[in-house]
């Protein structure tokens, strides 16, 4: 005997129920980004379901495109700060002055970030004069190996955290991003060599930018500045060594905070004025 054809169990979650299952499935593919069948395979919504919901999402800014994928948008970005620590306190306070020195010197987009995983956080940045579109936002996070803040400080990390960023998928943001680790390896190592990144329209079509470490008082990568604008505007080459020259200062500034830090706590001052000795 034939057995009758199944009906297809119908959906019983909500449109919101569906688009927080969506959010949450994007996971560690946050930036990098992931595409519609496999999104609709980790929620188990059909997978025009689940284009269509990620219209909805993507009109409200939730999530944008990536290349062919989708990632979490600006509308949720400007929610996934780094912690707030007395670290990133000092780094913010010690190297925006430097930001702004940069910003005087080449009159540029200029920014000043952080490794956070294998993607950067953006701690402060300051719009040019002829300011050009970029997905980058004070408080946001956008991969690492296709941003030149990101390489600048990724060459110069330990191998652990390199073989992380190039262990995960390299998704196209642009038909200039890098997506072959080995190449990206060689970069690192070009980057290494010149003490300078670049990033050559990996991130946006239309965007150039040239970035430089500055380093903790252990030599490892503490912070990137950056300088951006419309390709075809401005030559970054040309502001290499102006970045290095900056960066470098800045280097020092945080040394000599860190030395001050250390010797305030070694002498403690008593609050009128003196230094407290032992008593013997």
């Amino acid at each position: 005997m034939t057995e009758p054809p199944t009906t297809p169990t119908r959906d019983s979650r909500t449109a919101v129920d569906k688009a927080l299952a969506l959010l949450g499935a994007f996971g560690a593919d946050a930036s990098s980004g992931v595409g519609v069948t496999e999104l609709a395979r980790r929620t188990g919504l059909s997978k025009s379901t689940a284009f269509r919901v990620l219209a909805m999402l993507e009109n409200n800014n939730a999530v944008e495109r990536a290349g062919t994928k989708y990632r979490l948008g600006p509308l949720l970005g400007d929610l996934a700060t780094p912690a707030e620590s007395p670290e990133i306190d000092r780094i913010r306070e010690v190297l925006t002055p430097f930001l702004a020195h940069l910003y005087e010197r080449t009159r540029q987009t200029v920014h000043l970030a952080i490794l956070d995983g294998v993607n950067v956080a953006y701690l402060n940045k300051l719009h040019g004069l002829h300011n050009f579109p970029s997905p980058s936002r004070i408080g946001g996070h956008l991969p690492a190996y296709c941003t030149a803040v990101g390489k600048a400080m990724l060459a110069y990390s330990p191998a652990p955290v390199i073989e992380e960023v190039l262990g995960q998928e390299l998704a196209p943001w642009t038909p200039h991003t890098i997506t072959d680790p080995e190449v990206l390896r060689a970069e690192l190592a070009q980057i290494r060599k010149e003490g300078v990144a670049y990033d050559r329209m990996e991130l946006s079509v239309g965007l150039i930018c040239v970035a430089a470490p500055v380093f903790d008082v252990m030599n490892q990568p503490l912070a990137a500045l950056s300088v951006s604008g419309r390709n075809g505007r401005y030559d970054p080459r040309t502001l290499a060594g102006t970045l290095r020259e900056v960066c470098n200062e800045a280097t020092k500034a945080y040394a000599a905070r860190r030395r001050s830090e250390r010797k305030a706590t070694n002498n403690p001052v008593s609050s009128s004025g003196t230094e407290n000795t032992a008593q013997v």
